[in-house]
C-alpha cells in the first residue's frame, strides 16, 4: 500500500486490506459483495448489486494494479498477492528464490568440481526429456481446455433467457456489430470554477468542453457490454459528437442518453410518440420534460422529473425502437431526462424481469419479433442510485 502504484489510492487501499484481513482471519469463508459495499464503501443497507457496480469495478481496478505492482516495485517480493477473478478472497503465494549456496559448497571439493564437469551433458539429456514431457502435458492440456471452452460455449449460448434473444436478436445477428452512442454535452466553463451547457447564442466555440458524461451513461455502456457478452459479441462504442451521419446510415445504433445532451439524435429520425423539449416559460422553465404528443387515459401531457432545483427523486426516460435512416437497421433509444432515468432505461432493457415485462405488454411471443415501439419509465431515485423503474405509456405503432 506504500508503493507509487497505489499508495495515491485511498480506495484501492482501504478494499486491499479489507480482503487481506478477511482471508487471513476468515479463511475458507467467501466475502459477499453486499458485505463489501457496506463496510469498505459506505453503501446503505438497501444496496443492490443488480443496480450499483462499484465492488465489481474497484475489485477489478484493485486486480489490475496489483499486476501492475508485481511486475515492477514488487518483482522482488517474496510473498506475492492476487485477487482471483470470479471471488473476492485474496490468495498468497510465496516465491522460491534460486540459491547458489548449495553450488558453491559442492565446488569446495575436487569430487565435487569432477561431477560439475560432467553435470552439462547430463543435464542436456535431463532437459531435453523434460521439455518433451512438459510439451506432451502442454499439449493434452490445450486439447482438454478447448473442448471445455466449446462445451461451456454451447451452455452458454443454450443458458441465454428466451426474453434477451427476442429483444436482442436484431443487434446480435447483424453481420456488423452495433455503434453505442453515448451522450457527451457542450459545457463551457471548468470544474474547478463551475461548468454550465453551452449557450450557442452568446458563447464561443472555442470555449466548449465536450469531454463530459453522466454517470448514468458509464454505467449504461456497462450494462450494454455485459448483455452482449452473453451473446459474444462486442459493441462499438463512441461519444455523440464525433458521431456521424454514415454511421448512421450504416449500422444499427444504440443511443444511450436525450437528445438534450446526445445532439446527434437531433439529426436523425427520432421517436414521434414521446419527444423531449425544454420548458419554455412557468416556475419549471429551462427544465427538460417528455411531452406526450398523444396522451391516453390518464395519462399526462408532460412527464416531468424533480425540479432542477430540489433533490432528485424522481425522474423519467423513454425507450424507442424506431427504424433507421436505412429502414434494414434498427435503432433503439434509451434516454432520460436526467443521467439517472438514462441508466434506469439501459438497466430495463438489460435485465431478464423487467425485458420479460415489456415484451409481455407489447405481446411478443419467445419466438416472436419486436417491432418497432416507444415507451415511457417513471423512475425512482435514491441517493443518486434508480432504485425502482415502472413502465407507465406504451405505443406499440410509431408513424
Amino acid at each position: 500500500m506504500n508503493s507509487h502504484i497505489l499508495h495515491g489510492s485511498e480506495s484501492l487501499c482501504k478494499l486491499l486490506r479489507y480482503l487481506a484481513e478477511q482471508t487471513l482471519d476468515h479463511a475458507g469463508n467467501s466475502v459477499k459483495e453486499y458485505q463489501i459495499a457496506t463496510e469498505v464503501f459506505g453503501r446503505s443497507a438497501n444496496f443492490d448489486p443488480h443496480l450499483d457496480s462499484t465492488v465489481r469495478v474497484q475489485a477489478g481496478r484493485l486486480r489490475l494494479k496489483l499486476a501492475e505492482y508485481y511486475n515492477s516495485e514488487g518483482a522482488q517480493d517474496p510473498v506475492v498477492i492476487e485477487l482471483p477473478k470470479g471471488s473476492y478472497a485474496l490468495s498468497f503465494h510465496l516465491k522460491s528464490p534460486i540459491s547458489s549456496h548449495h553450488e558453491s559448497r559442492l565446488l569446495d571439493h575436487p569430487q565435487a568440481a569432477q561431477e560439475v564437469a560432467q553435470a552439462p551433458a547430463r543435464q542436456s539429456l535431463t532437459t531435453v526429456i523434460s521439455l518433451a514431457v512438459m510439451l506432451a502435458i502442454a499439449l493434452a492440456v490445450i486439447a482438454v481446455l478447448l473442448v471445455k471452452d466449446n462445451r461451456q460455449n454451447v451452455r452458454t449460448a443454450n443458458d441465454i433467457p428466451a426474453a434477451y434473444q427476442v429483444f436482442w436478436r436484431t443487434f446480435v445477428s447483424a453481420p456488423q456489430e452495433p455503434w453505442v452512442i453515448f451522450s457527451n454535452a457542450a459545457f463551457v466553463g471548468r470544474p474547478e470554477t463551475g461548468m454550465r451547457y453551452l449557450n450557442s447564442n452568446h458563447d464561443s466555440s472555442a470555449l466548449i468542453l465536450d469531454h463530459y458524461t453522466g454517470v448514468g451513461e458509464v454505467l449504461a455502456v456497462h450494462e450494454l457490454d455485459r448483455v452482449f457478452d452473453l451473446f459474444k459479441k462486442n459493441i462499438r462504442v463512441k461519444r455523440g459528437t464525433l458521431f456521424s451521419l454514415d454511421d448512421a446510415k450504416n449500422n444499427d445504433l444504440i443511443f444511450v442518453g436525450s437528445p438534450a445532451e446526445n445532439l446527434t439524435l437531433l439529426e436523425i429520425p427520432g421517436t414521434q410518440q414521446f419527444v423531449f423539449q425544454r420548458i419554455t416559460s412557468g416556475p419549471r422553465k429551462g427544465d427538460l420534460a417528455i411531452e406526450n404528443l398523444h396522451p391516453q387515459a390518464d395519462e399526462p401531457k408532460l412527464f416531468m422529473a424533480s425540479p432542477s432545483n430540489e433533490a432528485l427523486t424522481e425522474d423519467y426516460a423513454v425507450i424507442g425502437l424506431i427504424h433507421g435512416l436505412d429502414p434494414a437497421r434498427s435503432v433503439l433509444i434509451l434516454a432520460g431526462t436526467t443521467t439517472m432515468g438514462t441508466q434506469a432505461a439501459v438497466e430495463y432493457v438489460c435485465h431478464k424481469d423487467s425485458l420479460e415485462e415489456l415484451l409481455l405488454r407489447l405481446s411478443v411471443s419467445k419466438t416472436g419479433e419486436v417491432k418497432p415501439f416507444e415507451a415511457v419509465l417513471h423512475v425512482k431515485v435514491v441517493r443518486g442510485v434508480p432504485v425502482k423503474t415502472d413502465l407507465v405509456a406504451l405505443r406499440t405503432q410509431t408513424p
